[in-house]
């Protein structure tokens, strides 16, 4: 009889034993009443008596579906995003929420649409940060009392009707070829004013017109196979016109 009682008394014990892994916690319910939050490891749970939900703590990765929204220069875009959060509080992640995994979700899914259609399409392609941060911000703020901390929001992708994107192509391609355009312009500016310099002291300096041609002309003759045509320079001929002036 003893023995019995003792194998009834063992088995009842390892029947209400439940775990709790160190990334979990659980709530405990007695008799319906909610009555605290287990820690982790082995804990008893009375039968009948007893229930305990247990609650995953760590951080959770949602993608957000594709959403389709309008931004407020009436662009049509799809967008879609991954968000990072994590229960903060496993008692009101059950008691508050019927399913906080969906209903995080769908909160997502809708302030997403909302934030898209306050800023205009540039802003949304340019600051996509900025917008990811406000996502951020309202969903955290409304999932708090669901006991939920949000870490992170990351827009992934923004897509855009074929004829916008065609125009975006467009106008980038423009916008570089402009670019390229001054970026010549200057270097022709530059170009030119040092030319003018250049000139300005070979036209001044005694000699140096010649020195120049005499460099240009030990260039040339580096290559056999250039014929070279031979011109005196303007200093050579004016002081030969002198000579010939004194003599006569």
């Amino acid at each position: 009889m003893g023995y019995f009682i003792l194998v009834v008394v063992v088995t009842f014990v390892l029947s209400s034993l439940r775990q709790i892994n160190q990334y979990q916690r659980g709530v405990m319910f007695t008799m319906g009443k909610f009555t605290g939050i287990k820690n982790p490891g082995w804990r008893l749970v009375i039968p009948l008596f007893q229930t305990m939900t247990k609650v995953d703590m760590r951080v959770k990765a949602v993608d957000v579906p594709d959403q389709k929204a309008i931004t407020k220069d009436n662009i049509s875009v799809t967008v879609n995003a991954v968000i990072y959060y994590k229960v903060s509080d496993a008692s009101k992640a059950v008691l508050e929420v019927e399913n906080f995994y969906y209903a995080v979700s769908q909160l997502a899914q809708t302030t997403m649409r909302n934030a898209v259609g306050e800023v205009e399409l540039d802003e949304l392609l340019s600051q996509r940060e900025k917008v990811s941060d406000s996502i951020r911000t309202i969903v955290d703020l409304a999932s708090d009392p669901w006991g939920i901390k949000v870490d992170n929001v990351e827009l992934k992708d923004i897509s855009l009707p074929e004829d916008m994107e065609r125009t975006i192509g467009k106008q980038a391609e423009a916008e570089r070829e402009k670019r390229a355009v001054i970026i010549r312009a200057e270097g022709e500016l530059v170009s030119a004013e040092n030319m003018a310099k250049a000139a300005s002291i070979l036209s001044t300096v005694p000699g140096a017109l010649h020195l120049r041609t005499l460099q240009t002309i030990n260039d040339i003759s580096a290559d056999k196979s250039n014929t070279l045509i031979f011109a005196l320079p303007v200093e050579i001929l004016r002081a030969i016109d002198s000579f010939k002036s004194k003599q006569e």
